[in-house]
Parts: structure tokens; sequence; C-alpha cells
């Protein structure tokens, strides 16, 4: 799987390079393989990022800023989102991604995946 960034190399907006540097530096961080799609000078990846993005996720004006991030050809989020992510340490579950062994994210699932199981087990006792 591929996570892919779509970002403008030539924005004017420091707000908007700020937030590509963000997201980039955090997946670096991360160890994530992902790929820079430019929107600027590549007509193609600016069409499919538009067309990709779910009409709810979409700015009032229709045109959603970069940066935009997929996993393949889901749709993961914005840098709002991105940063909700990163901030409740599930960027990996925003990915869509498996948790590497040790992370906060693995921690949560698993912690999930118990639940599941004792949930499981209370309805057998029940039924019996």
């Amino acid at each position: 799987m591929v996570i892919k960034v779509f970002l403008a190399t030539s924005s004017g907006s420091t707000a908007i390079k700020k937030k590509q540097q963000d997201v980039v530096a955090f997946l670096e961080a991360l160890k994530v393989e992902y790929a820079q799609l430019d929107i600027a000078c590549n007509e193609q990846n600016r069409m499919w990022m538009r067309q990709n993005v779910p009409e709810e996720k979409k700015p009032s004006n229709g045109i959603p800023l970069p940066p935009q991030i997929f996993n393949e050809e889901s749709y993961c989020g914005d840098y709002e989102t991105f940063f909700d992510a990163k901030e409740d340490n599930a960027v990996y579950s925003f990915l869509g991604l498996a948790a590497p062994p040790g992370s906060k994210d693995e921690e949560e699932a698993d912690v999930e995946e118990e639940g599941e199981e004792f949930l499981e087990e209370t309805r057998e006792e029940v039924a019996e």
C-alpha cells in the first residue's frame, strides 16, 4: 500500500506550505512509505485529487486544497483530520495501515480486540 500525499510545490501560501511540510516530516519520522504527488505542475494529479476527495469533505467552493492524503485510492483526509489523528496518536489507523509493534495505535487495537473477545465470551456464558 502506498500513501499518496497531494502537494502544491509552488504554492504561494505559507500556511499550505507549512501544513505540507508538517505532514511529510511526520510521515518520514514514522518511516511510512509515501509518494508526493504535485498538483501545481501536474494537471492529472490535480484532477485526480479533486475528483477523489469525497463531496462531504470538500470546502464550500468545491476545490480541496493540499495537502490531501490517500491510501492508494482510499481517501484518508486533509491536514485537519491528519492533525487530529496525530494528536490522538492514531495516525496509522488514519492512514489505514497496521501499526508497528509497540506503537500506541497497536496497543489500542489490542485493547479493542480483547474487549470484543470478552464480550463474545460473556454472550456465550449467558447463552448457556
